[in-house]
């Protein structure tokens, strides 16, 4: 089990008065989908990144996140509703936990804040991994679309220049950059990506709405698609200057296509991506 599914225990175990149903204006009996919608709508509301001048709204917000969790997930509902009867019915005993004695009850509190301020915590920090994991995609794509765009239309002459130790060098890191590149698209796609249910599994039974944001087909052709037009509108410029701005440096640009360009973007990859990943571990 992972810590959000102990620190949602400890929760509910506590004394704290903490009615997800409330927290998400539904009534007990809602379905799977009133809860979905319920907190499609929250979000659009109390996001922090809607409400930055708002007090509380990222404690707010992790809260309503929390009692999605918990109400969306059948065994955590189980035992939440479980402990909420349980709860309701001890406010009878007499039981010192349950004591309406002004320090019994300053300690509760005290008690039940700290546990909410962990698992708060705990929310923004999965929030903040999940935005980085986010920013990791969306860099590793783009830096492989603008490397592409460029080797094409510069179409460097680095392998001719360089001896046999830098192009050793050179297809060392290929080598690494390649594997590096392929583990990211694969982490990615299972990360971001669904395969759709086919029409016969569709019409027999009504489709849950996947929580993953592209299907397999669309991310694959978007891939596909960047690519191609990064190496077509490289080729295109490449040819527009030549014979004008890049015909002057002749290093750099070279008006042949030569196996050795497909070096360079997994290269860029592996660069762009460590100095995104050093920058956010300083940062």
């Amino acid at each position: 089990m992972s810590a959000g599914y102990g620190a949602k225990r400890s929760v509910v175990g506590s004394n704290a008065v903490v009615d997800y149903y409330k927290v998400l204006s539904l009534n007990r009996t809602a379905s799977a989908a009133e809860v979905k919608s319920a907190y499609r709508r929250l979000a659009r509301e109390r996001h922090p990144d809607l409400n930055p001048e708002a007090e509380g709204a990222a404690r707010e917000f992790a809260l309503i996140a929390l009692a999605y969790r918990t109400l969306i997930d059948p065994q955590e509902r189980a035992y939440y509703d479980h402990q909420l009867a349980k709860r309701g019915a001890s406010r009878f005993s007499g039981s010192v936990l349950h004591s309406d004695n002004p320090h019994a009850l300053r300690m509760r509190r005290v008690a039940a804040q700290a546990r909410m301020d962990k698992i708060v915590d705990n929310l923004i920090e999965a929030e903040r991994r999940e935005t980085f994991a986010l920013q990791q995609a969306v860099f590793t794509t783009v830096t492989l679309f603008l490397s592409t765009f460029f080797v094409t239309m510069f179409k460097p002459r680095l392998w001719q220049v360089f001896g046999i130790t830098g192009r050793g060098i050179m297809l060392t890191l290929f080598l690494i950059g390649l594997w590096h590149l392929v583990t990211r698209l694969r982490l990615y796609f299972a990360r971001y990506t669904y395969r759709p249910d086919s029409i016969h599994d569709s019409i027999i039974r009504e489709a849950e709405p996947m929580e993953k944001p592209f299907t397999r087909f669309a991310a694959s052709s978007f891939l596909i698609i960047g690519y191609g037009a990064s190496v077509a509108a490289g080729l295109l410029l490449g040819e527009q200057l030549g014979s004008t701005i890049l015909g002057e440096v002749p290093f750099l640009y070279d008006p042949q296509i030569r196996p050795e360009l497909l070096f360079y973007p997994p290269i860029a990859v592996l660069v762009i991506d460590m100095m995104h990943t050093v920058a956010a571990k300083i940062d």
